[in-house]
């Protein structure tokens, strides 16, 4: 039976997580403003739905850390990489709105760490504030701190902000038992428990987002944005992607 793109929305608000990666064509670096306005025009359509959203977005299109491990015997302090990490998506959270915008929606930008010439400071209040006035929030810099990966800072702000859900938005149609894009026959899971996500070790997100998640009983749908109208039909609650939630009793 056919499903309902136009179906209301399920989630009051959600925080949805975007890779930097996402941002740019496969295999390539950088931002393709292609790719950004078409994740544009999906999240645009959810909003429409009267959803309240927030994005963390990441910044591994730009910047990614391995970049900086020993080279030519020089060891480039760890923590100064996460901090660059953190300003590149600020760039990437500028081109969103600058696209989401562009399409008719109503957003702001807030970063972690003060940028006040170019975005606000996140402040929980403040951005439960712009989402209750119908405005899309694009949450960039992570937590603010090192060591802490976007998939935390997605988990993090969940909590903070009362969203209902975090939606992990991917390439892939959800959580396989093996990469399938090496692997023909790797199995694709429809439904997991946090327990299961941890000992199975599957790659969906860091164990430290993972266990914030179970702590609290935040689910999390993992599915695949590049199908046209997956974002509208996570937030719709059409089965779509990969579920993960407490284990059934």
């Amino acid at each position: 039976m056919a499903t309902d793109p136009a179906a209301p929305a399920k989630f009051r608000r959600v925080i949805l997580k975007l890779s930097g990666e996402s941002l740019s064509k496969p295999g390539e670096r950088g931002i393709s403003m292609e790719e950004v306005f078409q994740i544009a025009e999906q999240i645009k359509k959810a909003w429409e739905l009267k959803c309240q959203i927030g994005v963390v977005v990441g910044g591994g299109n730009i910047l990614r850390g391995a970049q900086f491990r020993t080279h030519s015997g020089v060891a480039f302090e760890e923590a100064t990489a996460h901090y660059m990490g953190m300003l590149a998506t600020v760039i990437n959270a500028l081109a969103l709105q600058e696209a989401l915008e562009a399409v008719g929606c109503r957003t702001r930008v807030m970063s972690a760490i003060r940028m006040d010439g170019v975005c606000e400071p996140f402040i929980r209040r403040r951005a439960l504030r712009h989402m209750e006035k119908d405005r899309i929030v694009v949450l960039a810099a992570g937590t603010g701190s090192p060591f802490v990966t976007t998939d935390t800072a997605a988990a993090q702000r969940a909590l903070e902000l009362g969203a209902d859900i975090v939606l992990k938005a991917t390439r892939v149609d959800g959580v396989y038992s093996d990469d399938p894009e090496k692997n023909p026959h790797a199995v694709l899971y429809h439904d997991l428990s946090y327990d299961d996500v941890i000992k199975q070790g599957l790659r969906v997100m860091d164990g430290t987002a993972i266990t914030q998640c179970r702590e609290h009983g935040m689910p999390i749908l993992v599915f695949n944005f590049k199908k046209n109208g997956n974002i509208v039909k996570a937030i719709s609650g059409q089965r779509v992607g990969t579920r993960i939630g407490p284990a059934p009793q």
